[in-house]
């Protein structure tokens, strides 16, 4: 058996440093159950996938590309993918991995910025609630295509508002300038039922067969997620690739048909004079920066299950490049049906397309439509849609979960099903709101709202925090590269350092300035503007994502100097950060490893009070004392 040199970690810290810091931390999951793993590195590889591949890449990126330039749109988005995508990605999956906490508990780096930790679990949490909806709509319409004739392709039922059909039971319309098609009244009238709600404060009844979709959609989530991770593991095997299988049927027999040669063009012939509109950029940023999913706290629970010296790179390439090449290829599968829908409804191309679940549950059901079979591709549609929302949606709630596993772990601690059943019934219980008759102008004020302007100040801090604070000012320089270095033996290169340390932070800085000056109160169509006080409280929810960063951080220091603990210990790592890895010999305070004897840990395992001797010349060095890296 090969022997294992023992190492030792030395802190210089007096008795009022680091240590005082630990009695605000109520986490100690180093201690009691081992913390469980990916299966493999393809279980972590494909769950990052299925987290960042999820519905935005079928309703939103073609829609952004068609209304700012066409072909010409992917310039910016590629360069923001340079400068914002990659590098938060990076940063987010290498944090996650090294320290192997939660998103709360992994501000052990640095207390005085936990509060982006529980800004993270916010923001998942307020998502977690409207997005499970959408996957119950999917399991609705995935339901309703098992009938004989799809059912909004009809127009002899109640929900025909608009139009109806004649003695020989052809579509007519009546009393409108512009027809409203049977796809949209069955979204609206029948599913939605939006017309018996006057607005955001007139909710309505409970639709009860959307209620039991939600009910359906949050018991399948919580079956995939109540053995952890690698249950969920098993799960994206099918879950994170069925969606690439659909897309390539659906484009091969979308190529087939009359007019997709119109539509595949509308959607690449560039508009280079886009280029000088500012907003183009700042869409491009904003749908890279969502699509990729950073600073939700996914990556970087993802990230913590994985083994200490997984190439989160290799991995990080992958998953950000594929996920912009899903959303490109994504709309050449959209635009070859809408070229065919405007073919066959004789109409331009622009007067079928939209955005959202416009496009999601009314264009493309009314194209599926227009195919021959066409239950069969609307079956194969939603359930694409189906399991394009899970895998996002078993991330957001893990990040919840494990937040809190990891922050109050004697609470929690083996109790990890229930947890995760207490949260999926809490979230399910706010989610009845969006199902009643007004649930839309819910959905619409979550949707906006939730993941907006606090998830850009979470994404700022995180940068700022984790590269110049925790990574230069606050410890010693280049220490979150020399950790990197530590588990996959190479620091990060030239790239990196100039994105994480000026391009990137300048970048969300701009995009939180033009987002705020650029604000106008959200609305629902012509002349149904929302109540005053809707847009406020929306704005409540996107801005206490971010607040709670700085609000934490004034609580600690009131605290600290009500224990008279000095307020400095709070920018400084804590006793208990340490690598994921516990056989790593590693100082907290200092980043450095040294060679020494099993005497210099304490009772929990910390390296501490064993000297400065047998120091390495580089303990960061592939070729240091520490043979296995």
């Amino acid at each position: 058996m090969e022997q294992k040199s023992e190492v030792v970690v030395t802190t210089k810290t007096s008795k009022t440093d680091a240590s005082k810091v630990e009695e605000f931390d109520t986490s100690d999951s180093e201690q009691g159950e081992e913390r469980e793993q990916w299966g493999s590195q393809t279980e972590f590889l494909l769950s990052c996938i299925g987290y960042c591949v999820g519905l935005g890449n079928v309703w939103r990126f073609p829609y952004l590309a068609y209304d700012n330039g066409g072909g010409a749109f992917l310039i910016p988005y590629l360069i923001m993918l340079l400068i914002c995508g990659i590098p938060l990605f990076f940063m987010e999956l290498s944090f996650g991995q090294f320290c192997g906490l939660g998103p709360v508990t992994a501000w052990r780096a640095v207390p005085i910025l936990k509060g982006i930790g529980f800004g993270m679990v916010l923001v998942s949490f307020l998502v977690c609630v409207y997005y499970n909806v959408i996957i119950g709509w999917s399991l609705y319409y995935l339901f309703a295509s098992f009938q004989s004739q799809l059912p909004w392709t009809r127009c002899d039922q109640w929900w025909n508002k608009f139009s109806r059909c004649d003695e020989n039971g052809t579509l007519i319309y009546t009393n409108l300038t512009k027809p409203i098609s049977t796809s949209e009244e069955y979204w609206n009238y029948r599913v939605l039922r939006i017309d018996q709600s006057d607005g955001i404060g007139d909710p309505g009844k409970i639709l009860w067969d959307q209620c039991l979709c939600l009910l359906l959609a949050w018991i399948i989530v919580f079956l995939c997620l109540a053995k952890g991770v690698k249950g969920t593991g098993k799960v994206v095997y099918f879950t994170a690739t069925f969606p690439y299988l659909i897309l390539i049927i659906l484009l091969i027999r979308g190529c087939t048909l009359d007019g997709a040669l119109d539509g595949i063009t509308f959607y690449v012939t560039p508009k280079w004079e886009k280029l000088k509109d500012l907003s183009v950029w700042s869409a491009a940023a904003t749908q890279i920066f969502y699509s990729l999913g950073v600073s939700f706290g996914g990556l970087l629970t993802f990230a913590s299950y994985n083994k200490f010296n997984n190439n989160v790179f290799r991995d990080t390439m992958i998953v950000s490049i594929g996920n912009c090449a899903t959303s490109v290829f994504a709309g050449f599968v959209i635009f070859s049906v809408i070229g065919h829908m405007a073919f066959r409804l004789k109409v331009n191309v622009e007067d079928v397309i939209d955005s959202g679940p416009g496009l999601a549950f009314v264009a493309y059901p009314e194209a599926v439509a227009l195919l021959p079979l066409p239950q069969l591709w609307s079956i194969l549609f939603f359930f694409m849609l189906l399991t394009l929302g899970l895998d996002s949606q078993f991330a957001m709630l893990e990040t919840v979960v494990t937040g809190l596993m990891d922050e109050f772990p004697r609470v929690f601690r083996g109790r990890k099903m229930y947890l995760t059943l207490g949260v999926s019934i809490v979230c399910f219980l706010l989610g009845l709101l969006i199902v009643t008759e007004g649930g839309m102008y819910w959905f619409n004020l979550y949707n906006n709202y939730s993941a907006w302007f606090g998830l850009l100040v979470l994404a700022f801090f995180m940068c700022v925090g984790i590269n110049v604070g925790y990574g230069f000012a606050f410890t010693h320089r280049w220490r979150f590269n020399r950790d990197i270095k530590l588990m996959l033996g190479f620091e990060p290169n030239w790239y990196f350092k100039i994105t994480w340390n000026f391009l990137t932070p300048l970048a969300l800085l701009l995009l939180i300035i033009s987002s705020s000056i650029s604000y106008t109160p959200m609305d629902f169509g012509p002349n149904k503007a929302y109540a005053k006080w809707g847009n406020t409280l929306g704005l409540l929810m996107s801005v206490s994502c971010g607040v709670v960063v700085p609000i934490y951080a004034i609580a600690r220091i009131i605290y600290a100097k009500y224990k008279g603990e000095p307020i400095e210990d709070l920018f400084k790592p804590s006793r208990k950060w340490r690598p994921s890895d516990k056989t790593v010999p590693y100082d907290s305070q200092t980043g450095t490893l040294f060679t020494s004897t099993p005497q210099n840990r304490d009772g929990d395992g910390y390296y501490v009070n064993g000297g400065f001797s047998n120091e390495t010349n580089d303990p960061y060095s592939a070729s240091g004392n520490v043979s296995r890296f």
